[in-house]
């Protein structure tokens, strides 16, 4: 009885403007790191107005934290 190993078949985006990313990152010769990410341009809209968000937010309570003199 032989075993045929199937291939995994190519896959394709779940969205068509779909943006991968893959990098490697080497530190010496034992450790190695891989990773990968994907966004679709609505993510990068959404995590744009997170950001902002936050910014605003973490500035309004960085004025309102300063010691007011009279």
């Amino acid at each position: 009885m032989s075993v045929v190993a199937e291939e995994p078949p190519t896959s394709l985006p779940s969205h068509p403007e779909e943006i991968r990313s893959a990098f490697e990152l080497r530190l010496g010769k034992h450790i190695t790191l891989q990773g990968s990410a994907r966004i679709t341009p609505a993510g990068v809209i959404c995590s744009g107005l997170a950001v902002a968000a936050m910014v605003l937010s973490l500035g309004y309570l960085a004025s309102a934290m300063r010691p007011r003199r009279y």
